[in-house]
């Protein structure tokens, strides 16, 4: 009989992160992570001991690049680029997003970016409570944008059918319906990001 295959659970990962752009989160299964190796489905089981933790395999695979090194200067333009290398690496695989918002306090690469920010908080003068705040609220909008983006169709149908009402009952809405259909989510996710951080004061300042 032939020895099973050695696999690392980087290779466990790879493959996951393959069958999950290829055919969705549905379609992530033990099953089909072992074809996608030609392994039997019973040798992943040596590695992981169940789908959650496959799972948070797959978000330390998409974040484990992320750069973490933060520019010189304004702690808010550091805040920036973090959030900033974050959403460009989940964008590239965005049938992860569920995975980063169930899994982000288990995945070490999350763990890596959020000590970072905290890094960068606690530099800028937030301690306490304040630290807390303005980095539960920095990731809120980043998994808010995300999934805005890729699962509610910021520019799409439900956006248009909103411009399309009638602008004498809904003259607001229809207005900025329309406005929003022409920005880019890149546009959107920066300018958000603007207000955002205008409101983050460290205490005392």
């Amino acid at each position: 009989m032939p020895r099973p295959r050695s696999l690392t659970t980087a290779d466990l990962a790879t493959a996951a992160l393959a069958v999950i752009d290829r055919a969705g989160l549905s379609g992530l299964t033990m099953r089909a992570v072992a074809k996608e190796l030609h392994v039997a489905t019973m040798a992943l089981y040596r590695y992981v001991a169940d789908r959650d933790q496959l799972e948070v395999l797959v978000v330390d695979r998409v974040l484990g690049g992320v750069d973490l090194s933060v520019p010189a200067g304004d702690w808010r333009e550091q805040l920036r680029a973090l959030l900033d290398r974050m959403r460009v690496a989940v964008s590239a695989h965005p049938a992860v997003v569920p995975l980063l918002m169930r899994h982000r306090q288990s995945a070490t690469a999350t763990l890596h970016i959020i000590e970072a920010m905290l890094g960068v908080l606690a530099a800028a003068g937030f301690s306490g409570h304040d630290r807390v705040l303005a980095q539960r609220t920095l990731v809120g909008f980043l998994l808010g944008h995300l999934q805005n983006e890729h699962y509610a169709a910021l520019a799409g149908p439900g956006t248009a059918a909103m411009a399309e009402l009638v602008a004498a009952d809904y003259p607001h809405l229809t207005e900025t319906a329309a406005e929003a259909r022409g920005l880019a989510p890149a546009e959107e996710f920066h300018g958000g990001l603007d207000i955002v951080l205008r409101g983050l004061t460290p205490p005392g300042s």
